[in-house]
């Protein structure tokens, strides 16, 4: 009996509820694949990663003020590396760094300020037409090679020919061949350069084609380039960046020591090289007609293969920290 009367007493507290009081619940189908984590954006965490090392953002301030100072300075003072106005004037001679000469003047009395930067646009442009050019061929070619086993035949025994002649040699035979000027130097470095990156693309390439993604996809149908642009190039970024980080420093030094042993380029085209080597015999006399343009080669050729290494390793997603 007591405990009919608790119930009771229970029922009696209870208010009733109106019928809309209780909504039903929405299932989603999709609820369960929703996957707790940070949105990933593979970009962001490129700068993120790049921009997180002070060094290398250094570097590239560093950069950025060489290359501003190239393309612009030279606009403004319109050098000529063939003007003697003052040869006759000896006491604009080897006028030391000042703040109306900041690189000083060299022996006919020209400013070594307006001839670095005018031979710095010169290299530059060289180094970075001549990367492209080897980059785009031995891309395209590498990533082919790597796939069909015909084209390895034939490209193995060309490699194994060309590699076996030593770089620096090619180039001074076509430079003489072709006679001075950028575009025949552009040439002379690129002629046999893209076989290289060929032959390293090659082997990248046949590293991730027998992946199960690429044999599901040839098994698909799926083309040969579409392979190579969807599932092959974006593995590559950070190898492509290692590259170029390490090919613009190698032209430029290659350009340097080719125009200081008077091969590839005119007098009458300024470049880094050919300041270095009209100069070298005031190492003495007058060290600073020697040291700054050496200087700003080192200076250039050292930003960018930090700022590139940098970059390379920023754009491996096996870095990126979430």
């Amino acid at each position: 009996m007591e405990e009919q009367k608790k119930v009771a007493m229970t029922n009696e507290t209870i208010p009733e509820l109106p019928a809309d009081a209780f909504e039903p619940h929405a299932v989603s189908e999709t609820a369960s694949e929703h996957i707790v984590a940070p949105e990933y954006s593979y970009w962001k965490s490129v700068f993120r990663k790049f921009f997180s090392s002070k060094v290398a953002v250094a570097m590239m301030i560093v950069m950025i003020t060489v290359f501003l100072f190239s393309i612009i300075h030279p606009m403004i003072s319109g050098f000529d590396s063939m003007d003697t106005q003052n040869i006759n004037n000896r006491e604009a001679w080897f006028q030391p760094p000042s703040l109306q000469y900041p690189f000083g003047t060299d022996d006919v009395g020209r400013n070594l300020f307006d001839e670095v930067w005018a031979g710095a646009r010169t290299s530059l442009f060289i180094a970075f037409v001549s990367t492209a050019i080897v980059m785009s061929i031995g891309v395209v070619v590498g990533m082919f090679w790597g796939f069909s086993k015909k084209l390895d035949v034939i490209m193995i025994e060309v490699y194994n020919v060309i590699a076996n002649i030593p770089f620096t040699l090619v180039v001074m035979v076509l430079a003489f061949a072709f006679g001075s000027g950028i575009w025949q130097l552009i040439f002379a470095m690129s002629c046999t350069e893209w076989i290289a990156v060929a032959y390293f693309i090659r082997v990248q390439v046949m590293i991730i084609r027998d992946r199960e993604y690429n044999l599901a996809s040839q098994t698909l149908g799926t083309s040969t380039p579409k392979i190579i642009k969807n599932n092959i190039l974006p593995y590559l970024v950070s190898v492509l960046m290692t590259m170029l980080s390490r090919y613009v420093p190698m032209f430029i030094s290659t350009e340097v020591f080719l125009s200081f042993l008077q091969v590839g380029l005119s007098e009458a085209i300024p470049s880094l090289g050919r300041i270095v080597q009209k100069n070298a015999m005031f190492m003495t006399s007058a060290p600073y007609l020697f040291i700054i343009p050496l200087a700003i080669t080192a200076l250039i050729s050292i930003s960018l293969y930090i700022v590139g290494q940098t970059l390379a390793d920023a754009s491996d997603p096996r870095n990126h920290m979430l």
